[in-house]
């Protein structure tokens, strides 16, 4: 008998289908096969989340995405860097769920390391701060470099996004002493990928984060 694959479902809380696409595909390729990914796209959220009260008010769509699937899936991610609705998800149901802004700060702080985070939303500063704290994680944390301009015209533009997420993430570590950067947000998974190449500390991809967590505590 052929063992059936978990089912992994994915919550975008962001309401673009082409992100939601992407980070399923980046998920998928995280998974060697090992697992099934579902993508599920908010309807309600902005294209893209870059303020805390977008961020606040996405959080009751991704619980209202996971209860319908709830009988459909063995995990979930929650795939925006504030992890919107996470623990709400997890007193609903009895599947692991993780956050892929907990997640990569589990990973960047493994073994002591300070960490900073790179990303384009300066309205989400205090957000990524506080989500340190609930995760006994700030004394570890270095701070938030923050890339120039528009963060929804920069996220659309892959030339320009990948040099302006390295600049943000060479300060982590110059400036602000962080021995592992993560790039903060889904819609940024992508450039993500392309970064590590060019530095020697540790790039955290929140998507690869959340899966490999998520497959250790399934068991595959």
């Amino acid at each position: 008998m052929t063992r059936r694959l978990p089912r992994l479902l994915l919550i975008n809380p962001n309401s673009s289908a082409a992100t939601t696409a992407m980070m399923v595909t980046i998920a998928a390729s995280c998974c060697e096969e090992r697992a099934e990914i579902v993508g599920a796209t908010a309807t309600r959220a902005p294209a893209m989340i870059v303020d805390g009260v977008a961020l606040a008010a996405s959080a009751g769509e991704a619980v209202e995405i996971a209860r319908a699937y709830r009988d459909a899936c063995d995990g979930i991610i929650v795939a925006a860097f504030g992890d919107p609705g996470a623990a709400a998800i997890r007193a609903t149901t009895t599947v692991p769920v993780v956050g892929i802004g907990e997640a990569s700060m589990r990973a960047a702080a493994q073994a002591g390391r300070r960490f900073g985070v790179a990303t384009v939303t300066p309205a989400l500063v205090a957000s990524i701060a506080a989500l340190t704290e609930q995760l006994g994680l700030a004394a570890q944390f270095t701070g938030t470099r923050l890339t120039a301009g528009d963060p929804a015209a920069l996220a659309a533009d892959p030339e320009r996004l990948a040099p302006a997420l390295a600049t943000a993430a060479r300060a982590c570590i110059a400036e602000d002493g962080a021995a592992a950067v993560i790039i903060g947000g889904g819609p940024l998974a992508q450039t993500a990928d392309r970064l590590q190449p060019r530095f020697e500390v540790p790039i955290i991809r929140p998507i690869a984060a959340a899966m490999a967590e998520l497959l250790v505590r399934l068991g595959v």
